[in-house]
């Protein structure tokens, strides 16, 4: 591979798109067939509070073990074949991470230099930093002590290790896309300011960060893989000498890789067009998607603007403890046993008036069921959620408990829970902020112990102006009264911390300019019961015959301590496209 380098798109494979993902997808992107860097992603916002609480439990923890499992199967494929491994997987501990692939190398006989990337935890800072730590959303001032925060850093410390001779490269809490970028900008000589090759590499890290998400997971019109039982392959991008790059997969992998599988991943978790990394600003809004054949997409025009003067930190703080039950609420008057059993329930404990004084939260929701339905019990139960909150872990876990069980025999008719009640559970609050770029210091450990600090990227002069290309100038054509949205146009969602954003394209250009027309914020609202009350954002990506929404507040303080019945919003889009228009 090594002689290869520079004269051939580079092969970036994805074996993860999240802490828990299919074991089996290294060893399958490894012997599949040609590969340059293995990759994946471990790193959600909520999996950096599951590893600080793994840490807090055991100090030489606080990284993804199921990385090390796949690397037990092919590190020594990887080193005979001379692939490179780069993985997030470090978490909170990166250096240890390093190390338990050192073992693995030993285990398996094979010489490999394993480098990683620090600088990303600021927890020893936050006090010196807390005048830049306001929430990104409400501006609120950071009071609180944090449990972790870890700034996002980008791709050239990944770089810098690979060109040190690095065969992995261990990170810690990067940008989902750093990944892709350090082993493009490695293999092709990039330079900090190589802007639109940098956008490009960003773009094909978003598009693949998921795996089989964009190779027919979670995809609208399943209707269009042809073959519903093999699980689809994970994805991997060739990315040329430009930032233009080949989304594709193993031949003889399930799934699909197509225009629409490639713009519902390139919709997934986005806020604005103008998409941020610490590297560059990808413009979304100019990215050219064309079928180059089966499962291939080609990714191509992307424009890139200088990376931004900050950068964002993942801040995690303790919210407390929390406990729920389902009532479940069969046939007639099932607001009456709601009303009922809710007071019941509270009263045992003290009243709701005073709990909510003594700071508790408390979260009560009636879902009701036709009483006449007639396909079965079930469609005539209704369910009340009943979501309690509080520092104190006494009072929403046995205090709870035992209130809730007494009533098992002692209130409304018909009464049976969807399971019983457990203890209290610890929850934590997503703190979104941004520090000024030069804060970070972004440091690469080698193999043999150096330390090689990297430059923040530069932030300007900017370049041409970049706009947004116009919508098409077409008649609309789209849904008729009555009829649901999915009919016609796709949908993906998914949560951006206490934010949720759901994209919606359409297949055309006169379906587009029908989405321009009528899918506005204020609709969006009413289609969505639960945005009524909320600030709904709105972003044209006419390229991509696209509308995203971001809706603030959906998911309250984040994922880790949301109350939601979605609480990561992955089928928000899909309940979008169910309603029904005019």
């Amino acid at each position: 591979m090594s002689a290869e380098r520079g004269t051939r798109p580079v092969r970036v494979a994805n074996c993860s798109g999240f802490f828990g993902d299919r074991l089996s997808a290294a060893r399958e992107m490894v012997d599949g067939g040609p590969i340059d860097v293995l990759t994946g992603d471990w790193l959600a916002e909520l999996t950096m509070l599951i590893l600080w609480k793994q840490r807090n439990r055991n100090a030489e923890a606080g990284y993804a073990a199921t990385f090390l499992t796949q690397m037990e199967e092919v590190l020594g494929t990887c080193a005979e074949r001379g692939i490179k491994v780069v993985t997030n997987a470090g978490g909170l501990n990166p250096a240890g991470c390093a190390d338990r692939v050192r073992d693995i190398a030993d285990r398996v006989g094979v010489s490999v230099r394993v480098a990683h990337v620090e600088g990303d935890d600021l927890m020893d800072r936050v006090d010196g930093l807390r005048p830049q730590l306001a929430h990104l959303d409400t501006g609120a001032e950071l009071t609180a002590d944090p449990v972790s925060a870890n700034a996002y850093l980008g791709g050239w410390g990944i770089a810098r290790a690979l060109h040190e001779g690095a065969d992995v490269v261990v990170t810690g809490r990067v940008t989902d896309a750093a990944v892709v970028v350090g082993p493009a900008a490695w293999w092709w000589e990039w330079a900090p300011t190589d802007w639109d090759r940098l956008a490009g590499a960003v773009t094909a890290g978003h598009i693949i960060e998921c795996g089989a998400q964009t190779t027919g997971g979670n995809y609208a019109f399943f209707d269009e893989i042809p073959d519903l039982s093999a699980r689809p392959g994970f994805p991997i991008a060739e990315i040329d000498a430009d930032g233009a790059s080949v989304i594709t997969k193993h031949p003889g992998t399930g799934g699909l890789v197509s225009v629409g599988t490639v713009t519902a991943q390139l919709l997934y978790e986005i806020g604005p067009p103008a998409y941020a990394n610490p590297d560059v600003i990808a413009r979304f809004d100019t990215i050219r998607l064309r079928q180059d054949g089966p499962d291939r997409v080609r990714v191509s025009d992307v424009r890139g603007e200088p990376a931004p003067p900050t950068t964002k930190v993942c801040i995690n703080l303790e919210g407390g403890h929390r406990n729920k039950m389902t009532f479940v609420l069969t046939g007639l008057e099932q607001e009456r046993k709601a009303a009922w059993v809710r007071r019941a329930l509270f009263d045992r404990m003290g009243g709701e008036d005073h709990l909510r004084e003594q700071g508790m939260t408390i979260d009560v929701e009636l879902v009701p069921a036709p009483p006449d339905a007639t396909d079965g019990q079930e469609s005539a139960s209704g369910r009340l959620h009943v979501n309690v909150k509080s520092p104190d872990e006494r009072a929403v876990g046995r205090a709870f408990s035992s209130a809730a069980i007494e009533l098992a025999l002692a209130n409304y008719p018909g009464f049976f829970a969807t399971s019983a009640p457990g203890p209290a559970q610890a929850f934590g609050i997503y703190w979104p902020a941004l520090v000024d770029a030069g804060e970070i210091d972004h440091v690469v450990v080698l193999d043999d112990g150096r330390r090689v600090h990297v430059e923040p990227s530069p932030t300007g002069p900017p370049g041409d102006p970049v706009g947004p290309p116009a919508a098409p100038d077409v008649t609309p054509a789209g849904l008729a009264a009555g009829e649901p949205l999915g009919r016609w146009f796709g949908a993906r969602s998914g949560d951006k911390g206490g934010n949720a954003n759901v994209g919606v394209w359409a297949t055309d250009d006169a379906g587009y300019a029908w989405l321009v027309e009528h899918l506005t914020s204020e609709r969006v609202r009413a289609l969505i019961p639960e945005a009524a009350d909320l600030e709904v954002r709105r972003y044209e990506l006419a390229n991509l015959r696209a509308v995203n929404f971001v809706i603030v507040g959906y998911l309250g303080e984040g994922v880790a301590s949301s109350t939601a019945f979605d609480p990561q919003a992955k089928g928000l889009g899909e309940y979008l496209r169910s309603r029904p228009v005019g």
